[in-house]
């Protein structure tokens, strides 16, 4: 195989762009592509699967037992106020991992520290107290009682 041609770049001599070292992950990609249609075509053929429908392997399975009620039941508000109030402090700790990182790990850039420390570290505090006063308002609500 003939060696690529040399380009000047700015960090110096580098090989060409050469498109044969791509062939392996096109070649990879359409084998992914062709395994997953060829899964799909095969759960879907007739002839590959047993198919024969029954009046207890049409009914509606449930955990084991047989369904009772809807399946259209509402769920508790409850539910979703707690998943809510999960997601709100969930992000609360990925805005404050990497500022606490920043601000306060080894090696941490000085001059950051210095010109923005102060102010970051007090938008902090009142981000914290947003969150303090909504976590006091759900709980006065009654949001983590369960009834």
């Amino acid at each position: 195989m003939a060696s690529p041609d040399l380009v000047l770049t700015p960090s110096g001599l580098e090989p060409a762009f050469d498109i044969t070292s791509y062939y392996s992950i096109l070649i990879y990609a359409v084998a992914v592509v062709l395994l997953a249609l060829a899964t799909l075509l095969g759960t879907h053929t007739p002839i590959l699967k047993p198919w024969k429908p029954t009046k207890v392997k049409n009914m509606p399975y449930e955990s084991g037992m047989d369904p009772i009620g809807s399946a259209q039941m509402q769920f508790d508000i409850r539910f979703h106020l707690i998943a809510i109030l999960f997601l709100v402090f969930d992000v609360e700790l990925l805005f404050l991992y990497p500022w606490a990182v920043i601000a306060y790990g080894e090696g941490g850039d000085t001059v950051w520290q210095s010109t923005f420390g102060t102010l970051v570290f007090a938008e902090i505090l009142i981000f914290l107290a947003t969150l303090g006063i909504a976590y006091v308002y759900a709980w006065r609500k009654g949001v983590f009682q369960w009834r």
